[in-house]
């Protein structure tokens, strides 16, 4: 694994936890000699992980949208800094250039990144795995839903067991090495005429 892409807010959350977390996963990563790739702010937990990762060797690339390049204020001091036309654009040179994608705590825009790339992963445009690193049960409500859309036949155990999660970097980084992609149709029933 060279390189993963984190998504995680742009806002620093107002739990403390957040940004020990966020810092933990920079060291982590650049500790395993894994390069982050993450949205190209510096603000925010974006900032933090960025400027963590650098602080301690880590290689990091920053992928940023010409509209956000102010509003998110981009990070100047990057390994490497893509500034891209949209945010299909960003997602998609965000996604190519990782490895594997993991979700810190963050808004609606990183639970969208989330959800974008495990269906990606779903549907078979790619085979890397996919994470929530769970900072004091941030995402247990969300696990506990994707186990809700199992029971109600919208989504397959196997597919829920996509979405891998851990408390600690150290511990979903594991469960990112030995990874093993479910190789089962999407659709639950296929019924003549749905």
């Amino acid at each position: 694994m060279k390189r993963v892409c984190v998504y995680l807010g742009s806002n620093p959350g107002f739990d403390e936890a957040y940004a020990e977390a966020t810092k933990a996963l920079a060291r982590e990563l650049a500790a395993r000699n894994i390069g982050l790739v993450y949205g190209g702010s510096n603000v925010g937990l974006m900032g933090l992980i960025a400027n963590t990762c650098l602080e301690v060797g880590g290689e990091v690339t920053g992928v940023i949208p010409e509209l956000l390049v102010e509003k998110e204020v981009s990070h100047t001091g990057l390994s490497k800094l893509h500034v891209v036309k949209s945010m299909h654009e960003r997602k998609q040179k965000m996604a190519d250039l990782s490895d594997g994608f993991i979700t810190l705590p963050g808004g609606i825009g990183t639970l969208e990144e989330f959800f974008e790339t495990l269906t990606w992963s779903q549907l078979g445009y790619h085979t890397k795995p996919c994470g929530l690193l769970d900072v004091k049960g941030y995402y247990s409500y969300l696990a506990e839903h994707m186990d809700r859309m199992v029971q109600n036949g919208f989504l397959m155990q196997e597919h829920r067991a996509m979405a891998l999660t851990d408390a600690t970097p150290n511990g979903l980084l594991d469960q990112f090495e030995t990874y093993d992609p479910p190789k089962v149709d999407k659709w639950i029933e296929k019924k003549k005429g749905l």
